[in-house]
């Protein structure tokens, strides 16, 4: 297993202190509003990215995350097939400079969402979560899941033959929260069954899961059992805790919700040893601003160190 850290593309505080944690691997969205460059399907762009990443001491592991506007793929809008070429060359791209994972998803309309971000946490640290009692989820239906599933199927085709040549594995995160519809746009990801399905359209070896932990707990699945089913389609481990049900939940520190996070360690080591890992989601702590909730940096000197605890455990105990 491989230990890295989700990133701002450009250096900053967040930079120093990865690299003070002894963190190698790095995790970045390369998007041209946060990069300021072209999106990653231009290649100085995205060699520009993965330099400053090598020259602070980084290997640049993974992109997360829509790098350029998916929409009119989501939709199966006209317009799709240019920016399934813009896809195939961001691939390409990323194979050629070796990043090796994309973390993507196909959540439709809206990406992560959460009705509150000032739930109260450990000490009183700030966390987000989801009523949906809080939203008004009365609004007309702008796609089936019909159509959603054959625009994933369309864009598989599209995009697979690309990450095989690059040497690319796709990793799908699930839809967060589970719910569908949500908002009036339809959410295919948001069962275990959903996802045997997905991975039932191709048998590529590029073709693999994000295991967002948290997100398959909301569903109420045994996620020890999907571990062990899904494998080493595993590519990548988003390592966080919430407590509820997918219509109703609260995100926690990593040590403080309802899972045991070193047993899901110790069978993501087993099923799926080559997969990345990283924190995701962390409560903002005290003297953080709460602007960018999810991905403020004193949860994450916590997390990492909290992973590593385990994994050496893990270690001494021979598993």
């Amino acid at each position: 297993m491989k230990l890295g850290l989700m990133l701002p593309v450009k250096p900053d505080l967040q930079w120093t202190l990865a690299s003070q944690l002894g963190v190698k691997y790095a995790v970045t969205k390369a998007a041209p509003e946060l990069s300021g460059l072209a999106d990653p399907s231009d290649f100085n762009a995205l060699k520009t990215v993965r330099d400053r990443f090598s020259e602070a001491g980084f290997e640049l592991y993974a992109l997360e995350g829509d790098e350029f506007d998916m929409t009119r793929i989501k939709m199966g809008l006209p317009g799709r097939d240019e920016d399934l070429e813009k896809y195939r060359k961001m691939l390409l791209n990323m194979g050629r400079l070796g990043l090796k994972l994309l973390c993507y998803n196909f959540m439709v309309g809206i990406g992560w969402y959460r009705s509150r971000n000032d739930l109260k946490e450990r000490g009183g640290a700030l966390t987000s979560g989801f009523d949906i009692r809080e939203i008004d989820n009365d609004v007309e239906l702008k796609i089936s899941e019909e159509q959603v599933w054959k625009n994933y199927e369309y864009f598989l085709r599209a995009v697979l033959p690309a990450a095989e040549e690059a040497g690319v594995k796709l990793g799908l995160h699930p839809d967060d929260p589970p719910v569908s519809p949500l908002l009036g746009y339809s959410r295919i990801l948001t069962s275990a069954d959903a996802y045997r399905k997905a991975m039932n359209l191709s048998s590529s070896p590029s073709h693999g899961i994000t295991f967002c932990q948290a997100t398959f707990r909301t569903m109420g699945e045994d996620v020890f059992k999907l571990i062990s089913e899904f494998g080493k389609r595993i590519f990548f481990l988003h390592f966080r805790d919430v407590t509820g049900t997918r219509e109703c939940f609260r995100e926690t520190f990593h040590d403080n919700g309802p899972t045991d996070m070193a047993e899901l360690l110790r069978l993501t080591r087993q099923y799926a040893p080559d997969c990345l890992i990283r924190p995701d989601h962390t409560p903002t702590m005290a003297g953080e601003s709460n602007e960018k909730f999810g991905y403020t940096m004193q949860g994450n000197l916590f997390a990492i160190g909290y992973i590593r605890g385990i994994l050496d455990t893990l270690d001494n105990e021979g598993n």
